[in-house]
């Protein structure tokens, strides 16, 4: 859907950025499979999700011509739809399908209104509008990412016992980060954290949401400012 939303704002100025908070060797097979003709990093360091608070993936941030973000970080597009999954059938009801297709459009379509419309767009957000859904790093946070980092560079080192455990630690301080716990979660044979692991993970967050849904309502809360 990425690739045909940038297909469908050639002619306006607006790109497609995508960055993965991944490993390149878990990344790139995705990416080449795709292959897609917008540009594509893979950012095993995780600065942008340190810059941006990332959480999980697929998260997006609207950034305009002028560098300022007019809406931070949210969900884009995905839903909790495999939360309802038959998990020995691997099914998932159709109008839970249908629910997830239904949300996911409305994204793409908020995203294309804005590439063509702009500031004008009744989904770009002003500027306290911004400021107010902007969750600023804590401490806690701050030196997640600090022992996340740290992790990396002892991963590149071979030590790898040294580097799980900053990652575990940097999980233990930041838990709403999912970007940070598949650094170390089991992976499949795609290398993926879809396991066992992920399951209970996923059971544990009860009522609160695996994908956040994005605020596209509210029209009085966006336009200039």
């Amino acid at each position: 859907m990425w690739q045909a939303l940038y297909e469908a704002t050639r002619d306006h100025p607006f790109t497609v950025l995508a960055v993965a908070l991944d490993q390149p060797e878990a990344a790139r097979p995705w990416i080449e499979a795709a292959s897609p003709s917008y540009p594509c990093l893979i950012d095993r360091e995780h600065r942008m999700a340190e810059l941006y608070n990332l959480v999980n993936v697929p998260q997006a941030v609207w950034i305009d011509e002028n560098g300022r973000i007019v809406r931070p970080p949210e969900t884009a597009g995905s839903t909790d739809t495999f939360r309802a999954m038959d998990r020995t059938t691997r099914t998932i009801a159709e109008d839970v399908l249908a629910e997830g297709r239904r949300v996911k459009a409305a994204y793409f379509d908020a995203v294309r209104d804005w590439a063509v419309r702009g500031a004008a767009s009744p989904y770009a957000f002003n500027g306290d509008a911004v400021t107010a859904r902007l969750r600023v790093p804590d401490a806690p946070i701050a030196e997640a990412h600090a022992r996340f980092r740290l992790g990396q560079l002892l991963l590149q080192d071979g030590r790898t016992e040294e580097a799980n455990a900053q990652f575990a630690q940097a999980t233990r301080l930041h838990p709403d980060s999912w970007a940070m716990w598949r650094q170390s979660a089991p992976k499949d044979a795609r290398g993926l954290a879809s396991g066992d692991e992920f399951w209970k993970r996923v059971d544990a967050l009860g009522e609160r949401p695996y994908y956040p849904p994005a605020d596209l309502d509210g029209p009085s809360n966006h336009g200039k400012g």
